[in-house]
């Protein structure tokens, strides 16, 4: 197993961690975890905004090799922005915003592709929620070819949170869904709009399918309906970007 630097388990040291408000990006702890620090763990991450995901102890074992306590934190290598920040400074600068909404995408190497296509795209920002999402870590660097330090990222608390203040901005949800009718082609980015993109077995969450104001498809030339989602992501931003210029 490759070590990751950015890895921080045991519970003093992911304590004086948080305590030195160093930035995570998420806490792994076993579901069943107690005792010495954990109350100021979890009330010190949730002051800070930090994910805690509970997980077995089988998943902590397999990221590191030494004595985790039963508590593994990811350091953070970017900064999340708050969404509405993000949304103010474009149309505060004159710009139509283009969000990329990650939904319940957790695979690392499919996020990171995804990243790389939205930089090449000029997609201003990826929003992801506090759970079901890729960790940032150092290893997202390399999967991205370093993309992810060239784009602005957001993470809100829930989906619904999102969508709120997407539509409270006028910007328009815009999901990609096998089951829907319009077709990607007529599709209009040119206006403010968040892509909002599911995981491949799940696809977007009902929320999000409730919500959206436009569920389109990706077109087939043969009866195949089975893009990887980082593919579909790239199709996507290009449309997008070819409008725009």
């Amino acid at each position: 197993m490759r070590a990751n630097k950015s890895l921080i388990y045991g519970r003093n040291p992911v304590l004086e961690a948080l305590q030195n408000k160093k930035p995570l990006d998420r806490i792994l702890m076993h579901h069943t975890i107690s005792g010495d620090n954990i109350g100021d763990i979890i009330r010190l991450a949730k002051e800070s905004n930090t994910p805690i995901v509970r997980v077995p102890m089988e998943k902590l074992n397999t990221m590191v090799r030494g004595v985790h306590q039963g508590i593994v934190a990811y350091g953070a290598i970017v900064e999340y922005t708050p969404l509405q920040d993000v949304i103010s400074h474009l149309y505060d600068n004159g710009k139509t915003p283009l969000l990329l909404l990650l939904d319940g995408i957790t695979d690392v190497r499919n996020t990171g592709a995804i990243i790389r296509s939205a930089v090449c795209c000029g997609v201003d920002a990826i929003i992801f929620t506090e759970k079901n999402s890729a960790p940032l870590h150092e290893d997202m660097v390399k999967t991205s070819a370093g993309a992810m330090m060239q784009i602005t990222f957001c993470r809100e608390k829930n989906i619904t949170t999102v969508l709120s203040t997407l539509k409270l901005n006028g910007i328009s949800v815009l999901s990609s869904d096998l089951q829907a009718t319009t077709s990607l082609l007529e599709i209009d980015f040119k206006s403010p709009c968040c892509v909002a993109l599911g995981a491949e077995e799940k696809g977007i969450s009902r929320t999000t399918e409730e919500e959206s104001d436009i569920r389109f498809k990706i077109p087939m030339a043969n009866a195949f309906d089975s893009l990887n989602v980082s593919v579909a992501a790239g199709i996507i931003c290009f449309e997008a970007m070819k409008q725009r210029l």
